[in-house]
């Protein structure tokens, strides 16, 4: 007992004595220097509250060595996660202002770290260099800023460095830090770890060369410091480094053979640069690799090599986002049982490779994460992935697979992750394929041909986040396992063959969802009068049964896509304050009625607004548009009436506008000259007046899609219209335009190139999708996805005069040309056959004279021709594609037209009248002994032709049923002729009313 006692009195004694050291040992110049550097400080977060007394070693962040009593430690970092937005506990605990050189009386301090606060620019102090005894120095993401000074090479004795910056300050408005040189660091001897990750390093070119003079150097993180040049090194003396990370540089070079010299190097991240060629097989003697990340470099290509296959050591294997091809069978099959147990991500995903998924991904029982997406794989998804216990994300999205989904997926039980989406998978998927799965937050199951099959009632053993069914076979019912999820963020559901009201229970169940997709289906009923997704920012219900008035949706609604529905009833006149961050609407094709609100001019953040065939009224909005980035403008094919504002021309951000077939009238006003960012201007079926506008070509050089048709233009064609060399789609149809076709219309190049992409026309509005309505092959289509491929010229039914000019021949990507119903006469150019890329060609009810141009028979992609009414004549041009243009209709109207399809034959295609003049001079032998062949044929032809029609008749005098089976054929052949001509003058006829 008495010893126990003892021992406490010691401890007790002990512990005395170190406070009393402690307390003792804080020295009294230190203290004042750290309340005079505490005084500089901004501490809005009062985290020096503590430093107040005389005991500085206890202060918060104040470390001292228990035997002197010096400040050894300070340590001030930021606790919290760096956040940009300023409301942010990162932002409200951060230390600013000025760094007081008070410090310089801390002359044994070994460890400063002043990371993750903001001192807003400022330069790194310089007196730093002169704390002599550092050895740990991070002023990472601490606001600094300008050119990292030299003098910090001083600090001989530094092991570790850090200045790397959180963001990168090209994209956000941060201060940036940058080295010029690094002859400074060289003196640096001792340094074990240095991070400048986003510190801008692209005048230090001598930077390798000063890395190989460290030798004691184990963590090198330079990524994202703009570098562009790795060099060469003769001979490597970091072989102490462990870490090197050099990702999201420019590196353009193959990969440097020295870094197979580095024989402890367990991490290495060379990912996001443009290394190029194969990746070396010497990867496979650096058998201390633990993680290996050569992602994102597209011009790495070649096969797998088998080499990586025995790193034994070997934890993580990036490789996505390369041009890599072959299969990895030879890989898989190759790799050691080591390699099987160590490798825990394999990341082969967005490469070219290709053949089945071996069954031997099945031995690596370590694996976490497999991904295998975007690739050329085909074959079933092998069922040995079940065996994968530890498995937390299986990527296999974006490939060929067929064939089931095994259900041997559902037992695993780690599994998080599942993206099986975009591939050509069928069958059922069951209650089975999910009994284990626990864990999974995420699923990923769109664009394959997969049935979900689940008994209703049926409660998931998951909570899931994102669920992706889109294009899968969800329906016809409403799925009843949804209402279990409670903390679904996205959710799509568009294409799921879901012909069901929706339940009134859906719109309470996750009150978490931000993406909402329930678009191309058959959903029926109304939506709530308001909804209570505080979180849910896109909505897209398009293509559905939808009906009623608009629901008041959440202020935090950035996406709403209603289109193609049955909602009806005005739009709210306040709209701006219930959707004020608003950037895109579409109510499309609905029921809407009433005026357009101005309050719509009121949401700063509309970028697009699709109000198109609808029941609208009244005027366009007469007001100032506030947002600043609005880029489409769609109020086509309502009933709105008036001119157009010119107020419209503030919108100088505009890409697209759409006003056409509603009742608008008037000239355009001269303010839309200002909307110089236009890329589509449509404004026909209106009753606009007036000429069409030179500023049009002169101001809208971007314009792609011109449509003014079905209007009252009167005038001439302004020959500025040719400065729009964008232009692909020019239709100035059914107005009343005289003057003759601009020569310079050879301009257009864009219709003189056939290097068109399907791609969108404007790529800068997110959801929105540019549509037009464009009259081709004689139909008025809609081209919507296909819309960047259509180069058209429609100057149709209008009153132009002259010739067609040959300039336009020089459009070798047109697809379309119509010209008909005007006064254009003189002949078809002779080059017409140039515009190969020809669909649609149509020069009818004009006054064209001569022959149709044998080159015709070159457009070869021709499937609509239309030359009626004019005044050609000749042979009509036969060949290719002309062959199956056969309607007698395309060429009727023009009476000196001769020739198939016609019934005309032209001079010199009658039978000849007289026979062969037997024995008639002139001829050389040859030709006398054709002409004795030919007498002998004409005889032979004659018997046989007696021989076969008497044995014919014979056979139907002596068989009774022949008889009549021949005379009834002949008699319903009479009536069916009958008919046909009858027809036939009947259709004449109507066609020349």
């Amino acid at each position: 007992m008495a010893s126990s006692i003892q021992l406490v009195v010691l401890v007790l004694a002990y512990i005395q004595a170190l406070q009393l050291s402690s307390c003792m040992g804080c020295k009294e110049e230190e203290r004042q220097a750290l309340l005079t550097f505490k005084q500089s400080l901004q501490d809005p977060g009062n985290r020096l509250s503590s430093w107040v007394g005389d005991h500085c070693c206890q202060w918060q962040g104040v470390g001292c060595d228990n035997g002197t009593g010096h400040i050894i430690e300070l340590d001030l970092h930021n606790p919290y996660a760096f956040n940009i937005y300023e409301s942010s506990p990162y932002n409200r605990r951060s230390l600013r202002g000025e760094i007081d050189p008070s410090l310089l009386q801390l002359k044994h301090l070994q460890y400063l770290d002043l990371s993750m606060n903001n001192f807003e620019g400022i330069s790194v102090p310089e007196f730093i260099s002169s704390l002599e005894n550092l050895r740990h120095l991070n002023l990472s993401n601490a606001g600094f800023g300008g050119t990292i000074p030299h003098s910090l090479g001083n600090l001989t004795n530094l092991r570790f460095l850090s200045l790397f910056l959180h963001l990168d300050p090209r994209y956000f408005l941060l201060p940036e830090l940058s080295i010029d040189n690094f002859q400074w660091l060289s003196h640096l001897r001792s340094l074990e770890h240095l991070d400048l990750r986003k510190v801008n390093l692209r005048e230090a070119d001598d930077w390798l060369q000063v890395m190989n003079t460290l030798p004691s150097l184990s963590e090198l993180r330079l990524s994202s410091c703009r570098l562009n040049d790795i060099p060469t090194l003769a001979f490597v003396n970091f072989t102490s480094l462990t870490v090197l990370d050099l990702a999201l540089n420019s590196f353009n070079s193959t990969i440097p053979s020295w870094l197979f010299n580095i024989s402890r190097l367990v991490h290495l991240d060379l990912g996001s640069n443009q290394f190029r060629g194969q990746i070396p097989d010497l990867f496979g003697k650096v058998a201390s690799l633990e993680l290996l990340d050569l992602s994102s470099n597209e011009y790495i290509n070649g096969e797998l090599p088998v080499t990586l296959g025995s790193l034994c050591k070997l934890r993580s294997l990036d490789l996505s986002k390369n041009n890599i091809s072959g299969d990895i069978l030879e890989f898989i099959e190759s790799s050691s049982g080591c390699i099987e147990d160590s490798l825990q991500l394999l990341d082969l995903s967005g490469n070219r490779l290709r053949g089945y998924l071996p069954n031997a991904l099945g031995r690596f029982q370590n694996l976490k994460l497999v991904g295998l997406g975007f690739n050329l794989f085909t074959g079933p998804i092998p069922s040995s992935l079940g065996g994968l216990s530890s498995l937390q994300v299986l990527h296999l999205s974006g490939n060929k697979l067929s064939g089931n989904v095994p259900e041997s997926l559902g037992q695993l039980s780690e599994l998080v992750e599942l993206r099986i989406a975009s591939n050509m998978l069928q069958g059922s998927l069951s209650e089975a394929h999910f009994s284990k799965l626990t864990k999974l937050e995420f699923l990923f199951l769109s664009n394959n041909s997969l049935a979900l099959n689940f008994r209703v009632g049926w409660v998931p053993p998951f909570q899931l986040k994102y669920i992706h069914l889109g294009s899968c076979q969800v329906g016809p019912l409403f799925p009843s396992w949804l209402r279990t999820q409670k903390g679904v963020v996205r959710l799509d559901m568009s294409n799921a063959s879901i012909s069901d009201h929706m339940p009134d229970w859906f719109w309470e169940s996750s009150p978490h969802i931000s993406y909402l997709d329930l678009s191309d289906n058959q959903i029926k009923g109304k939506m709530p009068r308001s909804l209570k997704f505080k979180a849910l920012s896109e909505i897209v219900l398009k293509s559905n049964l939808f009906e009623g008035p608009l629901p008041h949706f959440s202020s935090n609604v950035i996406y709403l896509d209603l289109s193609n529905n049955f909602f009806s009833g005005p739009i709210h006149p306040r709209v701006h304050k219930m959707l004020p961050r608003l950037q895109l609407l579409s109510l499309s094709s609905n029921l809407i009625n009433g005026s357009i609100p101005l309050s719509l001019c009121k949401i700063y953040t509309l970028i697009a607004l699709d109000l198109s065939k609808n029941q609208l009224s009244g005027q366009l909005p007469h007001c100032m548009w506030e947002s600043s980035e609005f880029a489409a403008l769609d109020f086509s094919n309502n009933n709105l009436s008036g001119v157009i504002p010119s107020s419209m021309g503030s919108l100088v951000s505009l890409e697209s506008l759409h006003l056409g077939n509603n009742s608008l009238s008037g000239e355009l006003p001269l303010s839309l000259q200002n909307c110089t960012e236009l890329v589509t201007l449509d404004l026909g079926g209106n009753g606009f007046s007036g000429r069409i506008p030179p500023w049009i070509g002169e101001s809208m050089s971007h314009l792609v899609i011109l449509r003014l048709r079905s209007n009252m233009f009167s005038g001439g064609i302004p020959s500025e219209l040719s400065h729009l060399t964008s232009l692909q789609v020019l239709d100035l149809g059914q107005n009343n335009l005289s003057g003759t076709i601009p020569n310079s219309f050879n301009n257009f190049s864009a219709m003189a190139t056939d290097s068109k992409v399907l791609k969108p026309i404007i790529n800068s509005i997110g959801l929105y999708k540019e549509r037009l309505l464009a009259v081709a092959k004689g139909m008025e289509l809609e081209y919507s996805t296909t819309l960047s491929l259509l180069t058209s010229m429609d100057l149709s039914s209008n009153n132009l005069s002259g010739g067609i000019p040959e300039g336009l021949m020089s459009l070798f990507g047109l697809r379309m040309l119509n010209v008909s119903k005007n006064h254009l006469s003189g002949r078809i150019p002779k080059k017409i056959g140039s515009l190969r890329l020809l669909e649609s060609l149509d020069f009818s009810n004009n006054m064209l004279v001569g022959p149709i141009p044998t080159s015709m028979s070159a457009l070869t992609s021709l499937s609509h021709l239309n030359l009626s009414y004019n005044n050609l004549s000749g042979r009509i041009p036969s060949g290719n594609q002309l062959q199956t243009l056969d309607d007698r209709s395309i060429y009727v109207g023009n009476r000196d037209l001769c020739g198939p399809p016609l019934t005309e034959n032209c001079p010199g295609d009658e039978p000849a009248a007289k026979g062969p003049e037997l024995g008639g001079g002139g001829g050389d032998g040859e030709e006398d002994e054709d002409g004795f062949d030919m007498f002998w044929l004409y005889i032979s032809m004659g018997l046989g032709f007696a021989v076969g029609f008497w044995s014919f008749l014979g056979i139907l005098l002596v068989k009774k049923s022949w008889r009549h089976s021949y005379f009834l054929f002949f008699d319903t052949m009479k009536d069916k002729f009958f008919v046909a001509i009858v027809l036939m003058f009947r259709r004449l006829k109507m066609e020349r009313d």
